[in-house]
């Protein structure tokens, strides 16, 4: 699935907080947010694409997940954080090349051909991810553990990259080929940039298997390697980019000018990104996986960057400046995104608070980020009781109203959608504010369930207030409008 991920160190980020961040870009997929409590979570697991059954411990914990409403093709949880604090985003679609392909092929479904054959189940996939790690583990680490040993048993049917977050670290784990794979700990002072394209720059093999304190990778990576002669990297560098992912036409269209753009906002400074020299431009094939940025980063600077479509560039697919460059390369904030999610992880608060979930539904160029405390035994119907016909009962449906028609009135409505955008922000953080307060006073986290149906009472009535505003503005441009003094 195309979908674009920023992930923020506890040093990076202006209150301490660890993010992963991610924007699920299906084909206008329609998506809810749930909570899972351990009597609903499955024993046995059975998966829809691949028709793989995995038995499941027996300890799960709550979670919540932003699954398909429509169940026809899987759960699809995508992200959500469990009660032990961690969060978890699944998956970004990475590339990766025919050498490794050939020498570790994806593990696919294939029907039996005859009566005499059996089906031959295919590995686990972004359907299947969250579900399958999400309960179970108490840590970042933890999730790259669990998720390892299950890709070395059951392999993938597909490339991807997970986050993983708790209070301390981020780890990113990406999959090589049918079975293998690396992770990393990102560094606390840095924010990870990754399009649909394999992303880690660096890896210290030495850590990964030596100490291990922030490299893991499959125990036997460096004889596949060398077996399959995969090695492109010169003068003893080791930049996993160039053995297992790709540098292609499309890659230079469609991934590395969303790292571009990133980079560009959050290093503004450090790095010259256009014109004559530039250290990065949006085809170049090295921007860094990584960055320092050049100030603090707050949710509001990823949900700009998730939101984007290269504003401030001659790439603007709304500019009304003719640049002969509009359109040309793919933008984050794209018009088919289901879920765009932040899970934080906050220092300083008591365990029970201090995850906070924060849902963007549709296109988030023109939607709104609300967040929710995500350790309650179930979300406001807003949020969760979301139907696959279009309606105005539920957040999902309004926000893809609201985005479908601000675009067709972009001139007109991108005030209003601004406006609307920050007034959900503002007052989320507020009524955060308030709760936080509340329940580090108290103790008593019946009052996150309270919390959470005032953010969502409050998301309702401005997505309405919006959404009467750029349903006019629409219909004022419609084409058969008349006025007499046309003529």
């Amino acid at each position: 699935m195309s979908c674009t991920t920023i992930l923020v160190g506890k040093g990076a980020s202006n209150d301490g907080s660890t993010m992963i961040a991610r924007t699920d870009d299906g084909f206008f997929d329609v998506k809810k947010l749930v909570v899972v409590e351990p009597e609903k979570q499955p024993r046995l697991y059975k998966s829809v694409i691949s028709h793989l059954e995995i038995s499941l411990p027996e300890n799960p914990m709550r979670y919540t997940a932003c699954p398909s409403v429509d169940p026809k093709n899987g759960i699809w949880a995508a992200t959500g954080i469990n009660a032990a604090g961690v969060g978890m985003t699944a998956t970004e679609t990475i590339t990766s090349n025919p050498r490794v392909l050939a020498a570790d092929p994806l593990v696919r479904y294939e029907k039996a051909r005859s009566r005499r054959e059996k089906d031959r189940p295919g590995g686990i996939g972004e359907e299947d991810i969250v579900v399958l790690v999400l309960p179970y583990i108490h840590s970042a680490r933890e999730g790259v553990e669990r998720l390892a040993a299950l890709l070395e048993e059951y392999g993938t049917y597909e490339s991807n990259g997970i986050a993983f977050n708790d209070e301390n670290e981020v780890w990113w784990l990406e999959t090589i080929g049918g079975h293998h794979w690396m992770a990393r700990r990102v560094p606390d002072e840095v924010c990870v940039l990754n399009p649909n394209q394999f992303g880690m720059d660096e890896f210290d093999f030495e850590d990964a298997f030596g100490a291990k304190k922030a490299h893991l990778c499959s125990g036997d990576l460096r004889e596949f390697i060398m077996k399959n002669r995969l090695d492109l990297n010169q003068e003893g560098r080791c930049n996993p980019r160039d053995i297992f992912g790709s540098h292609t036409d499309m890659d230079h269209i469609y991934n590395t000018p969303r790292a571009w753009f990133m980079g560009r906002y959050l290093c503004p400074r450090s790095y010259t990104w256009e014109g004559e020299g530039a250290d990065f431009g949006p085809e170049s094939d090295d921007l860094p996986w990584s960055l320092v940025p050049d100030r603090k980063v707050a949710v509001e600077d990823v949900k700009y960057l998730l939101s984007s479509y290269y504003q401030g560039t001659p790439y603007n697919p709304y500019s009304s400046q003719e640049t002969g460059k509009k359109g040309i390369y793919r933008p984050i904030g794209i018009n088919r995104t289901g879920v765009t999610s932040i899970c934080q992880i906050r220092p300083g608060l008591p365990a029970g608070i201090r995850g906070v979930e924060w849902i963007c539904f549709g296109s988030p160029a023109f939607d709104a980020l609300l967040p929710v405390y995500p350790n309650v035994p179930n979300m406001p119907k807003y949020l969760s009781e979301v139907t696959t016909d279009v309606s105005t009962e539920n957040f999902y449906w309004a926000s893809r109203l609201i985005g479908a028609l601000a675009d067709h009135n972009y001139g007109s409505s991108i005030q209003e959608i601004e406006r609307y955008q920050n007034t959900v922000m503002t007052e989320g953080r507020r009524i955060l504010g308030e709760y936080d307060r509340k329940l580090s006073e108290t103790g008593d986290l019946g009052l996150l369930k309270e919390a959470n149906e005032k953010l969502a009472a409050m998301a309702r009535e401005k997505s309405t207030q919006v959404l009467n505003k750029v349903l006019l503005i629409a219909s004022q441009h419609m084409k058969n409008g008349y006025n007499r003094a046309d003529n």
